[in-house]
């Protein structure tokens, strides 16, 4: 598993899917935003490998990213992951996106903090959550990590900033996969 991330990372980990940063320098920001919150091994893995969904869909399409409908990359990249890593980090990598729309439903300017591509990806998931769905993701085992993820997806997104590289994730990666 870890010898097909460093791969994928390195074939469409270049790629832009809807942003002015590549997906590599994206879960880079990412995961050292949840290292300086001193979040957990298996949470930096989770905020690092939140959209490798979205590299799956890259190397399934030859490259070529689908804007076109509601993509899950979020439930692709977490059973993609399940079978190397445990819940603690691919259930929040499963929850990001309804993170997302809950975000939007209890904070009212949430939704216009957004990045463009954020904006427009809401739509097709299913837009902010009504009140019932607020309280009931809310209730979710790995809520507060689901939500913590997207806030760092969010802040994730900052161009020409030197982040590290992915290979100084796979040591913490393979820690966390051998147990």
């Amino acid at each position: 598993m870890i010898d097909e991330l460093i791969a994928l990372f390195g074939t469409f980990g270049v790629e832009k899917y809807d942003e002015n940063i590549s997906q590599t320098e994206h879960a880079l920001q990412c995961a050292l935003l949840a290292q300086q919150a001193d979040a957990t091994d298996e949470l930096v893995a989770a905020a690092l490998l939140h959209d490798v969904g979205h590299l799956l869909q890259l190397q399934s399409n030859k490259g070529k990213a689908d804007f076109s409908f509601g993509d899950l990359h979020e439930n692709l990249g977490a059973n993609f992951l399940s079978s190397t890593f445990g819940p603690n980090v691919t259930q929040p990598i499963a929850l990001h996106v309804q993170a997302k729309r809950y975000l939007c439903s209890v904070i009212p300017s949430y939704e216009a903090e957004l990045s463009e591509g954020s904006q427009r990806s809401l739509e097709l998931q299913g837009g902010p959550m009504s009140a019932n769905e607020s309280a009931e993701f809310s209730k979710s085992e790995y809520f507060e990590d689901a939500v913590n993820i997207r806030k760092w997806d969010d802040l994730a997104k900052v161009e020409n900033v030197i982040s590290g590289k992915f290979a100084d994730f796979v040591p913490l990666l393979k820690r966390i996969a051998s147990q």
